[in-house]
């Protein structure tokens, strides 16, 4: 039961829309993690950095900028801040609580549709980890295959991938199930599919069902979107620039750096989170580089963070033919290339 809650609260988050309802106290006053800095100071420019959740391999590369002193490097003393699911990073970062905040590029987008000053520098993921699971052998083996079954999703689905889904493969209402981040319905019902992250709910499905689902990544139905971003406000993007540059640049060389060796930053991670385990940490790592999520596509030239308009572009165009987005969204204001993009050899060899 321990795994199923901590699914449940990790999903709540990462699948939640933007909200500026309730106040940023409420947000900070419930963190449940301490938050790790570097150890070195002096003349070091202070960056508090809110992740989308609390400390894991998807954050690995941040933690790992920070136990190997790559931060310092770029004269940066970086706290870095998890989150649980009473916060929101949004919330946090306009709040002036952090500086810096993981994102997801259509929150980023509905921002500008709300007049939220916030804008989009990196992201580390070149692909989505939002996918869908089925049981093996019932001849549930591609998204396209799903037509007409069961599918256990979440509320925020029918925002996001849900639409595209129906456009593309002839999905129905009808196939909708509520999917309150437990697995036990779909391991019960062997022609259902249900929703997921693939370094989560995959390796939970294996621990409690003893078998090896069926991962079906949206990403091969078009819905592909930025996901683990590095946002920031629009002011401090104006105002301090410099400070953004070598934040961004050092994250991504802790980045890389993780993907060569991670265990410096596995034992922060293990700190700041004492539920993760180093079989968990060791999956979800295995996972992001087994399916190219932070090194394909422009990352492999231009390097890990790396973002082009023609993707956000295509993006913005997908979302508004099935009406997740409103045509008039000026959605380049949401992202600015300024700050990534400096090419492979820039973040492993300089």
């Amino acid at each position: 039961m321990k795994e199923i809650y901590k699914i449940k609260r990790r999903q709540l988050l990462k699948l939640s829309s933007i909200t500026l309802g309730s106040s940023v106290l409420a947000a900070c006053t419930n963190q449940t993690s301490t938050p790790l800095t570097t150890e070195k100071k002096g003349k070091l420019d202070k960056i508090k950095f809110a992740l989308g959740w609390k400390a894991e391999a998807e954050y690995g590369g941040f933690y790992q900028a920070v136990a190997t002193g790559i931060y310092q490097n770029y004269d940066l003393d970086v706290v870095i801040q998890p989150t649980g699911p009473q916060s929101n990073p949004t919330q946090l970062l306009l709040g002036g609580v952090v500086d810096l905040s993981m994102g997801q590029a259509v929150d980023a987008i509905r921002a500008v549709q709300q007049g939220i000053p916030k804008i989009t520098v990196a992201s580390i993921f070149q692909k989505g980890i939002r996918i869908l699971l089925a049981h093996p052998g019932v001849g549930n083996d591609s998204l396209a295959q799903l037509k007409g079954k069961p599918i256990f999703v979440a509320p925020g689905a029918i925002t996001t991938y849900w639409p595209l889904l129906k456009a593309k493969y002839g999905f129905t209402d009808d196939q909708k199930r509520p999917y309150n981040f437990n697995v036990s319905p779909f391991l019960v019902e062997k022609n259902s599919a249900q929703q997921g992250i693939l370094t989560s709910e995959p390796y939970i499905i294996e621990k409690q069902g003893g078998f090896k689902p069926n991962i079906l990544p949206l990403a091969d139905a078009g819905y592909n979107p930025y996901t683990f971003t590095i946002e920031t406000t629009k002011k401090l993007v104006e105002t301090n620039p410099d400070l953004v540059q070598r934040f961004v640049d050092a994250s991504i060389k802790g980045w890389y750096s993780y993907l060569e060796n991670p265990e410096p930053a596995n034992e922060l991670i293990k700190k700041d989170n004492p539920e993760m385990s180093d079989d968990l940490i060791a999956y979800g790592l295995d996972k992001l580089q087994e399916y190219g999520i932070i090194i394909s596509g422009d990352a492999e030239k231009l390097g890990i963070g790396a973002m082009t308009d023609e993707r956000w572009e295509s993006l913005f165009n997908e979302l508004v033919t099935v009406g997740v987005l409103d045509a008039k969204t000026d959605y380049k204001q949401a992202y600015t290339l300024a700050f990534v993009n400096k090419g492979v050899n820039f973040y492993t060899e300089s």
